[in-house]
């Protein structure tokens, strides 16, 4: 049998998104983190963000006055019912069918939901099956 090995939270350090709604884009991730347990980490008039992923109005200074465009970001769920929270917390918080939870066949136990949020981007909840983590997080201390 082959193994098959997953790395996650070593490539990205973090990601924008410039969005045309800050209102509506902080309602739809604030449902969907909420139910994956990720906290906000801070928000101003012009941006907000959780962990890795910052979002930003096209009016900020960090944006220089350009949407981002369109991204499939997927999100780690630590099981099948978080999948299906993350769906329906989404869909109430503004976000549009793109896929409802399920089986994919990417591979073995591959099971996940795809919305769009306020901006067309494909946002993604997943989760691999059984399988061991060496470490809960990266932490980073400075």
């Amino acid at each position: 049998m082959e193994t098959m090995e997953l790395h996650r939270g070593r490539l990205i350090d973090h990601i924008q998104l410039v969005v045309a709604d800050l209102a509506a884009s902080r309602k739809f991730y604030g449902a969907i983190f909420d139910v994956l347990g990720i906290p906000i980490g801070g928000e101003a008039a012009e941006h907000f963000w959780f962990d890795e992923l910052f979002v930003s109005s096209v009016g900020s200074k960090e944006s220089l006055g350009e949407l981002t465009g369109r991204h499939h970001l997927a999100f780690q769920a630590a099981d099948h019912a978080m999948v299906d929270a993350f769906y329906r917390a989404g869909l109430g918080g503004g976000g549009r069918d793109n896929g409802a939870p399920g089986k994919r066949s990417y591979h073995p136990g591959y099971y996940a939901a795809f919305l769009l949020d306020p901006d067309g981007n494909n946002i993604e909840a997943v989760h691999h099956g059984a399988a061991k983590r060496s470490a809960g997080s990266v932490v980073i201390n400075f």
